[in-house]
């Protein structure tokens, strides 16, 4: 792994790991140039043996948290603007509530979530682990898998309004089903899908696995495997969540005075509720499980298990 400060966040508790993606999605590293995330970076590589008694020191955390919002661990390159780490909030929020609002129409239904969908794509493709790919170029086959996790799950996003639409209008029961309940499920099961076949190529190539000290033992698909599980299930309760929640507090509203007297306030409700869940959700699901990840030498393949004698290694999750 290039930026071997990532190391230091592998042993992080979950409230720990909480604390510290509420620093680093903070939306103002965007404004960042190439040269200071770069600096940044230099500072933290120098400064690295002592990196745990120097980070309360101002300097240190500015330029740790610009490196985590900014830079891939597994090559060091800078991230395109749009798919840094703090950058996922802003752009992805008004994707969600537009994607979410109760369109009248298949087409625009159709349109935001294909946006949603494409938007989390090249972000899953632009964090995936590159240990195995540092140096290529996306191939042809990892262009098709962009674009046919971008079809299925925009197609199976917008399944449930296809089928309320066509089929479930004059139903009462068969509304409240496919409005209400099953987008819940659909909606979070296409973002985890998103994630898999994004980075399906690490289910075939592996990933790079590592000892304490940050030496490469070996490539391992199990690995990759695990860190593809984790980053999928993150993702899922994410977007579940943020599907759930609106729709509690809205069928609690509709039952109030206010919203009788008062109809037309329910939909500014439903949106603003919508993107204050997501954005409470973002720093939670990222921080469900560490970005360095842990696995035991023996889950792993025995060419792996043979060449070491640590028991735990590490590997990049991805994001």
């Amino acid at each position: 792994m290039e930026v071997n400060v990532h190391q230091w966040r592998r042993e992080q508790s979950f409230f720990h790991r909480l604390l510290q993606w509420l620093d680093i999605l903070d939306p103002t590293t965007l404004l960042a140039s190439n040269k200071e995330i770069e600096n940044a970076l230099t500072l933290l590589q120098g400064s690295l043996p002592s990196l745990k008694e120097t980070v309360r020191d101002e300097k240190i955390k500015e330029a740790l948290k610009l490196t985590l919002s900014s830079i891939h661990p597994d090559t060091a390159d800078v991230l395109p603007t749009i798919f840094r780490a703090s950058a996922f909030m802003p752009f992805a929020t008004p994707l969600v509530v537009a994607m979410l609002l109760p369109h009248k129409g298949m087409k625009p239904a159709v349109f935001w979530q294909f946006l949603f969908q494409s938007y989390s794509a090249g972000y899953n493709l632009v964090n995936r682990n590159k240990t195995t790919c540092k140096d290529e170029k996306v191939p042809l086959k990892q262009v098709l898998l962009l674009f046919g996790a971008v079809t299925y799950t925009t197609c199976l996003g917008v399944s449930p309004q296809f089928v309320m639409h066509r089929y479930a209008s004059n139903s009462p029961v068969m509304y409240t089903v496919f409005k209400k309940i099953l987008p819940v499920p659909v909606l979070a099961f296409a973002s985890a899908l998103n994630v898999a076949i994004v980075r399906g190529f690490e289910f075939d190539k592996g990933i790079e696995v590592a000892d304490k000290n940050g030496n490469v033992v070996g490539v391992s698909q199990l690995a990759g495997t695990k860190a593809i599980k984790e980053t999928a299930l993150s993702r899922a309760v994410l977007v579940g969540a943020t599907v759930t929640a609106p729709n509690i507090l809205v069928g609690y509203l509709q039952r109030t005075n206010f919203i009788r007297r008062f109809p037309f306030g329910l939909a500014p409700i439903r949106h603003i509720m919508t993107a204050f869940v997501f954005g409470l959700m973002v720093p939670f699901a990222f921080s469900l499980y560490p970005q360095t990840g842990k696995i035991k030498r023996s889950n792993l393949e025995p060419l792996i298990q043979s060449a070491t004698t640590e028991e735990d290694l590490y590997y990049n999750r991805g994001l």
